[in-house]
């Protein structure tokens, strides 16, 4: 018989819950020493750190459904270090670089950014989707916390950009915050592209855009996180009219089921 070892920390059924777990506590330290650089006021360092941190943010659930590693546990730990990297350190860097020149004020925009960070984690935790709505996984309700926080650091990343549109664009800083604050907790329907399917012959042109991406990021870091937020920025109007003609698709299918078994009966 057998010796069961007394000293095994996880059952062996069990270890494909670490590695996820992992990839969302480097997260939460990436988006920790962000906030330690914006403290420093090393904002170019604290925007990279939060780039990482999105990448992280981005792997983890796909790597927990690829090893069949989701938990209830993870879950909660992801919503938590989302709140730390996407709305607590983007809040802080905004404060100590523009914010805090509209003292009272400035504190309470940054404020209403961080509640409505952590109101929009908490209604996604509570989302369900309903069977025969599946189309819906494509799309998000509201704009997810790590493109929030992209686009209410545009003003900040233009400054630390060599581009110049010949605009003040630090004077919207409070507005823009305020504005992407309500488009966290708003219901307009962002791209998710979780259940996007790419076809073959599609798929070398994505790798290379890909590729062509992450040159772009090593060698023109802030231009190229600029020019993204400005095109995610613009794919809403396209989102909310994919999901409305989504929307009215799928309500003529479940009509047409309803007669279908009124018929019957």
């Amino acid at each position: 018989m057998e010796k069961k070892n007394p000293f095994s920390i996880v059952k062996t059924k069990q270890t494909r819950f670490i590695l996820p777990s992992l990839l969302t506590l480097v997260g939460v330290c990436l988006g920790i020493s962000s906030i330690k650089f914006a403290l420093d006021e090393n904002f170019s360092a604290a925007i990279i750190f939060l780039v990482f941190a999105s990448l992280i943010d981005a792997l983890d659930g796909r790597v927990a459904r690829l090893i069949k590693g989701t938990s209830e546990f993870g879950k909660e730990l992801d919503s938590l270090t989302d709140f730390v990297s996407f709305g607590i350190a983007p809040a802080f860097m905004l404060y100590f670089w523009e914010l805090k020149n509209y003292g009272k004020l400035g504190w309470a925009i940054t404020l209403i950014f961080s509640v409505c960070c952590v109101l929009r984690l908490a209604r996604f935790n509570l989302t369900k989707i309903q069977e025969g709505s599946e189309w819906k996984q494509n799309y998000f309700e509201g704009v997810p916390s790590p493109a929030g926080a992209g686009l209410v650091l545009l003003p900040l990343i233009y400054e630390l950009s060599d581009l110049n549109f010949l605009l003040d664009i630090k004077k919207f800083t409070p507005y823009l915050t305020v504005f992407v604050a309500l488009l966290l907790i708003s219901k307009v329907p962002s791209f998710s592209l979780k259940k996007i399917k790419i076809p073959r012959s599609l798929t070398i042109f994505l790798l290379f855009g890909i590729a062509s991406i992450f040159v772009s990021l090593i060698f023109f870091t802030f231009n190229t996180l600029f020019i993204i937020g400005l095109v995610y920025l613009s794919s809403l109007p396209l989102s909310y009219y994919f999901y409305k003609k989504a929307y009215k698709k799928s309500e003529a299918l479940n009509a047409h089921n309803e007669d279908d078994h009124e018929d019957v009966l």
